[in-house]
């Protein structure tokens, strides 16, 4: 094929284009202006420009074909919404002469909105034009646009005193895997991997009682507050119901394919959740050991089960990577979040918020329920795997990492306050100072942590920590958490 042939080819091709999409933008192939340009000039105005200036510049408006009388009026019409939707938006124009005056009629710039140098005037001056546009009324197309730029201003994290080590028990000769405090807040319970479940005094931390009777590590434990019950779940398949009175076991629930990884009892219902490497959460009756439903839908192990009392009544992470709100009366997902990058492997819910963050290696993120939606990251982040989470009514979250850092976070920022790293008991490896559970004790003041070096170290905010000897990290405000 010659070149003159390549030519020809072109040439058909574009007018084949043009017979098809020409008339689309509003005007006839027959113009002596390149059907390219025309094409670009239009699709670009109506795109970014339409609802922002009802007025095109002469040297375009010249060139479109003329309209007839119903497209006239319609065109009428919508330029005098547009204009009077600019005339609630806009700020009063600037002074003649300065820069950012409108250009004139003959300049090929399109102004699309205009802004008031505010660096120059007094603080009085912009408390005064700030109350004109509140009192004038506002479209709700206009009350949307402000509120979202309204929102890009970040709110100062509050101050929280740091966090110290109060106590560290050892008894136990593997690696504590689970925590759970008693509703009295008199005593809790800890699961390690030499099989054992240990009752601790929480005031003096001395060892109160010693369960045995799984045969591998203890992944999750739970008490009833409303029965004298502690149920535990591990690594066996195995998940147990303990009689505190009598300390035994007298309910075995039956049903998990591979171990069990994690439990948690719903707070207003007889029913406990649990989940673990065969990808689905188990609801079980409480008292009659009988399957309520099969939550299945994660295709990775499921690491963290979180129940609250409105719907969705049932949180799960998975090593998946997603998270999985549950309608719990239908057995069936309610809504997937699919963040994060990798594994899913703490969740905790706020004690009088509704909402509730998730913990993965890449990111913390924190969601608004019901439906899930995204609030923000919590930002600077530790990195590490994320292990556990944990929420006190304060406003405070602690995150636990596999490499043995802590990280302590404002709850309605995300601002990280204060980042420590624990030290591993002596006798134990230097690696082994991962933090694998934690949890708040039921006012909020005191944090347990179960560890890779075999012990369980309590913490509590410093009591003479005042914000002026401790004032925490410097915080500056940043657009980067409000990214996905």
């Amino acid at each position: 094929m010659t070149a003159i042939d390549e030519v020809d080819q072109l040439e058909r091709l574009n007018k084949r284009g043009r017979d098809l999409f020409g008339k689309t933008y509003g005007f006839s192939v027959d113009y002596n202006e390149p059907i390219s340009q025309r094409i670009r000039y239009t699709s670009k105005l109506r795109t970014e420009y339409t609802a922002a200036q009802a007025q095109l510049p002469p040297h375009i408006t010249a060139k479109l074909p003329p309209s007839t009388s119903a497209s006239r009026k319609k065109e009428d019409a919508a330029r005098k919404d547009v204009d009077a939707l600019l005339n609630d938006i806009l700020p009063p124009p600037p002074p003649a002469g300065s820069l950012l005056a409108k250009p004139s009629l003959d300049s090929t710039a399109l102004t699309v909105r205009q802004e008031t140098d505010t660096s120059t005037k007094s603080n009085d001056q912009q408390l005064m034009l700030r109350q004109q546009r509140q009192q004038q009324p506002q479209s709700s197309a206009a009350r949307a646009l402000i509120e979202r730029q309204a929102n890009v201003a970040q709110v100062r994290p509050e101050w929280h005193a740091p966090w110290k080590l109060m106590r560290v028990i050892s008894g136990h000769l593997g690696w504590v895997r689970s925590v759970c405090v008693e509703p009295d807040n008199q005593w809790f319970a800890t699961g390690a991997g030499d099989r054992t479940i240990k009752i601790w005094d929480l005031a003096s931390g001395t060892l109160k009682l010693t369960l045995t009777g799984h045969i591998m590590t203890v992944r999750g434990l739970a008490v009833s507050p409303r029965h004298p019950y502690l149920f535990s779940a591990g690594e066996d398949k195995m998940v147990k119901c303990w009689d505190l009175e009598q300390n035994k076991v007298i309910r075995h629930y039956h049903g998990h394919l591979s171990g069990v990884y994690a439990l948690d009892l719903h707070p207003s219902l007889d029913v406990l959740v649990t989940a673990g490497r065969d990808g689905v959460a188990r609801v079980w009756d409480m008292r009659s050991r009988r399957e309520v439903h099969i939550l299945s839908g994660h295709k990775g192990t499921i690491s963290s089960v979180k129940c609250q009392a409105e719907d969705p009544q049932v949180l799960t992470g998975s090593m998946d990577t997603q998270v999985r709100l549950w309608d719990l009366a239908a057995g069936k997902t309610q809504t997937v979040l699919t963040h994060h990058k990798k594994s899913v492997r703490a969740l905790t819910t706020h004690p009088t918020e509704f909402t509730f963050a998730s913990g993965s290696a890449d990111n913390i993120k924190q969601w608004k329920l019901p439906e899930g939606g995204f609030m923000h990251n919590f930002s600077p982040q530790h990195n590490a795997i994320v292990n556990t989470l944990s929420t006190n009514s304060d406003g405070v979250m602690f995150s636990g990492g596999d490499n043995g850092t802590m990280a302590f976070f404002d709850w309605k920022t995300g601002h990280k306050f204060q980042e420590v790293e624990t030290a591993a008991m002596p006798g134990s490896l230097e690696a082994e100072n991962g933090i694998f559970a934690s949890t708040f004790d039921q006012t909020g003041l005191r944090l347990i942590t179960c560890e890779a070096d075999k012990s369980i170290k309590i913490w509590r905010e410093d009591p003479e920590a005042t914000p002026e000897t401790h004032p925490g990290i410097e915080w500056r405000p940043t657009l980067g958490r409000r990214r996905f």
